[in-house]
């Protein structure tokens, strides 16, 4: 009885690297880029994001350190 992966031919290394780069173009010219709006829009989203989450840590982090002074002092 013969397994299936006797089935198989075995493929070289190369071939298997020729065939991954092939692949890999294939894949590549499939990808759509962002327009300059749209990566404008992004970086904008991401900067507010950032800012309110410094201001939102850093008023924690104050908070905290007004309320352990209070509680050892």
């Amino acid at each position: 009885m013969e397994t299936q992966s006797e089935d198989v031919e075995k493929v070289g290394v190369f071939e298997r690297i020729s065939t991954f780069v092939n692949q890999t173009i294939d894949e590549m010219k499939k990808v759509v880029y962002p327009t300059r709006k749209e990566t404008i829009t992004y970086i904008l989203v991401v900067l507010a994001f950032v800012t309110i989450m410094m201001l939102l840590i850093t008023g924690v982090d104050y908070l905290l350190g007004l309320s352990v002074t209070w509680l050892f002092t």
